[in-house]
């Protein structure tokens, strides 16, 4: 059983994309859908922008959305060129992940996914300006004692990325975020700062999340015609009857990518697939679960070399 996941904020780089959307010339219609829903050119932002300019909210969301569906476009289009198959089982995202998720499962079309990035994005970095936040994430030390540490901060500070046993992101006020820090580090543990404009999928984020809700409302959903598993329910996820209200809360809520992974591999999944920058999720994978493969696409390079076809 494959299981195609998709990256999260964070993961993007200047240039990331080019060297596979200049060889599968079909990926240009992506960037034209892209730019024409977020009213700038895609490419530029993916391809020349600084470090810096790429880490905004209102450029990293959709870049990295647009990278990962070339990314697996390209693997899929690579397959039927050598008279292969790529297929899957089951999608997956972390966080904005799930965006790229939803379109390859075929719950909403490409243009209604870069209408609601457009409106995630931009509502999130509205709402890290109003709120100012800060994350870190902590290594080396269980999620239930990071759980612990931080409901007893006095200033705000709350557990959100629960992506492996020995990962756990944290978010909150910048004073939370330091009283905890220096907690874990009298553990043992330790903590990297993120580079990141806001305290995401922490209550700091709620503005954005009812901002967001609605559009969301605007959007027609289907049900996917893959497994879709969910950073909100840390499972498969079976009822679709409201996703406006599920995306809003998923930006105020912990992602649980590792109660997904274990409950995708419970399924039967043993075949992982990311796509998009970096691989973040492929590391995740291989901590978190034996027993099972896990490739990266983002690149030519990663492309060639991906045992993914079968």
């Amino acid at each position: 059983m494959t299981i195609s996941l998709f990256s999260g904020q964070g993961s993007q780089y200047p240039g990331m994309g080019k060297d596979i959307s200049d060889a599968f010339p079909h990926t240009a219609e992506l960037y034209d859908i892209a730019s024409d829903i977020l009213g700038r050119d895609m490419r530029k932002v993916c391809f020349d922008s600084s470090p810096e300019e790429l880490a905004l909210t209102v450029n990293a969301q959709p870049a990295i959305l647009l990278t990962s569906l070339v990314c697996i476009s390209a693997a899929i289009n690579k397959g039927h060129n050598d008279g292969k198959t790529f297929s899957f089982d089951g999608v997956a995202g972390h966080s904005l992940g799930e965006y790229a998720a939803m379109a390859m499962s075929g719950m909403v079309s490409l243009e209604d996914v870069f209408r609601l990035i457009k409106a995630r994005a931009e509502a999130m970095n509205d709402a890290a300006s109003e709120h100012k936040g800060a994350m870190a994430a902590v290594m080396k030390i269980d999620p239930e004692k990071v759980e612990e540490i931080c409901s007893k901060a006095d200033n705000y500070v709350a557990a959100v990325n629960f992506n492996s046993p020995q990962q756990t992101v944290i978010a909150g006020t910048p004073e939370g975020v330091e009283e905890v820090s220096a907690a874990f580090a009298e553990l043992k543990a330790r903590v990297i700062t993120l580079n990141v404009a806001g305290a995401f999928h922490s209550k700091l984020m709620q503005s954005a999340a009812d901002k967001f809700y609605e559009t969301a409302k605007t959007i027609t959903f289907k049900k996917p015609q893959v497994k879709y598993y969910s950073n909100v329910t840390g499972g498969e996820l079976t009822d679709f009857s409201d996703m406006p209200s599920l995306l809003a809360k998923h930006i105020v809520s912990p992602v649980r990518f590792t109660s997904e992974l274990a409950a995708m591999q419970a399924a039967g999944a043993d075949r992982f697939a990311e796509f998009g920058p970096g691989k973040t999720l492929t590391g995740l994978v291989k901590k978190t679960l034996s027993g099972v493969s896990a490739f990266n696409i983002e690149n030519l390079a990663t492309l060639e070399g991906a045992d993914i076809y079968g």
